[in-house]
């Protein structure tokens, strides 16, 4: 195992000397500022988008942001399999020009805490001053409007649960600002439902903003092989949220729409434990991320108003049912849709996975007939290999919907082996439980008796 050392640098100017914490590291420079003084990286392309809609970030928000993308750029380009010695954890420090090094450094363990969480690495956080020629990185624009414009900010990443989130927040009169992070095919279906909620409730555009944040191998010496798993990746996405609710009024909320089920992701089988688990919004890491804000003066809060719902009652329930049943086929769920090519297959939902498999429960639920276009067209018809992809989740899940039914109070002690809940009183632990419970029958329901037998 190789320590890293992810250095941040704000343009030709920025020429500090920044030592490492530890002798040997490998160290890797990333610029962040052309010649221009304009954020690159994609930042600057959705700070230009923010303003156009007479939002300014606060200061203390972009440099949230910086911190944000020097974690991506990290998390993509280090391999795990190269650069740990378990294969998963690897040692990363940041080095990262902030506009109040003070008030980050009083932050860091708690923002290396939530990074470690997430991600299961070792990560060490250092902040210095700007260097005084981008001291300022954006400037305020003079007759700024800063009414009402919008009295939220919601994320809108082109899945079923935020596309559920966008049209009750809609059909509740609320003015969201939709905040959407594209990259890949799994994210390409943000436009689409965008326009699907304008023929309702008139033209997205102006309360949409689409950033694109990332790196490949051409922004800076790859450290590494890519490292695909990405775990990190809903730092980048909440820090773009609170650049844009940093503009708002003081105590905008940030709605995260997730059901309750995939939020918590307990693990179904041994196998499937620590970071191998997405923590995107876990209970612990959204309490952690509001903790933060909170400790930077930036007056913005997350809340996942689905937390205790199954992804089935959230489309049962949608405000507008209408809108959600003709388009709930626009939607993505699976992260891999691009793998359909190995089958000779257009891209599509692959149908197994853990998001695939609780979508297609839920739209079964709700709705009964599925359009969606799946890899795997039947769960109960033939044999599943369980040797293959198509039969890793379905077994685990029918295990332990049995589990459950057998011990219903499994469910207590299950919802905490993926984090902590001790940010959460009794009422609340026994309603995380009681979601995952009917989360996991929501499944069962689905595939039954299907078989799943070695290949």
């Amino acid at each position: 195992m190789r320590r890293h050392s992810f250095i941040a640098r704000l343009g030709p100017a920025d020429t500090a000397n920044v030592p490492v914490a530890q002798a040997g590291s490998v160290v890797t420079e990333v610029r962040f500022v052309d010649g221009e003084r304009r954020l690159g990286i994609g930042l600057g392309y959705s700070i230009d988008q923010l303003l156009r809609r007479d939002v300014c970030p606060s200061d203390v928000a972009i440099d949230l942001a910086l911190l944000a993308a020097l974690v991506t750029a990290a998390d993509t380009r280090l391999s795990r399999a190269t650069e740990s010695q378990d294969s998963w954890t690897r040692e990363i420090d940041l080095h990262v020009p902030v506009s109040d090094p003070e008030l980050w450094t009083q932050a860091s363990e708690r923002a290396e805490r939530m990074l470690d969480f997430l991600t299961g690495d070792r990560w060490r956080l250092f902040f210095r001053a700007r260097n005084k020629e981008n001291r300022q990185l954006v400037k305020r624009p003079e007759g700024l409007d800063l009414s009402a414009t919008f009295d939220c900010v919601c994320l809108f990443s082109g899945g079923l649960d935020s596309f559920v989130g966008a049209i009750d927040l809609l059909a509740a009169k609320r003015r969201p600002l939709l905040i959407s992070h594209y990259w890949d095919l799994s994210t390409s279906s943000q436009k689409t439902c965008a326009s699907r909620l304008a023929a309702v409730y008139g033209d997205m555009e102006p309360c949409h903003v689409r950033a694109r944040v990332g790196f490949d191998k051409h922004d800076f010496d790859m450290v590494s092989e890519a490292e695909p798993t990405q775990r990190g990746r809903s730092f980048l996405f909440f820090a773009l949220a609170a650049l844009a609710a940093s503009g708002l009024a003081n105590g905008t909320t940030i709605f995260v729409p997730e059901n309750g089920l995939i939020s918590l992701n307990v693990p179904l089988d041994p196998l499937r434990v620590g970071a191998w688990s997405t923590r995107t919004t876990h209970p612990f890491y959204m309490a952690q991320w509001n903790e933060l804000l909170s400790s930077v003066g930036i007056g913005a809060r997350l809340e996942n108003p689905y937390r205790f719902k199954t992804k089935g009652e959230m489309l049962a329930e949608c405000t507008n049912r209408a809108i959600l049943s003709r388009h709930v086929g626009d939607t993505i769920s699976c992260s891999s849709v691009a793998k359909a090519r190995f089958r000779g297959e257009s891209p599509r939902h692959c149908g197994y996975c853990v998001p695939c498999l609780i979508r297609r429960a839920a739209i079964a639920k709700a709705f009964g007939d599925d359009p969606t276009v799946y890899s795997l067209t039947g769960l109960s018809a033939g044999t599943i290999n369980a040797q293959k992809g198509e039969g890793e989740h379905v077994r685990p899940f029918q295990l332990m919907g049995r589990r459950l039914r057998d011990k219903p109070g499994l469910a207590h002690l299950l919802i905490r082996k993926p984090g902590p809940l001790s940010d959460y009183g009794d009422a609340e632990i026994a309603a995380y439980a009681d979601v995952f419970w009917r989360g996991v029958e929501e499944v069962a329901d689905l595939i039954g008796e299907a078989r799943v037998r070695p290949g």
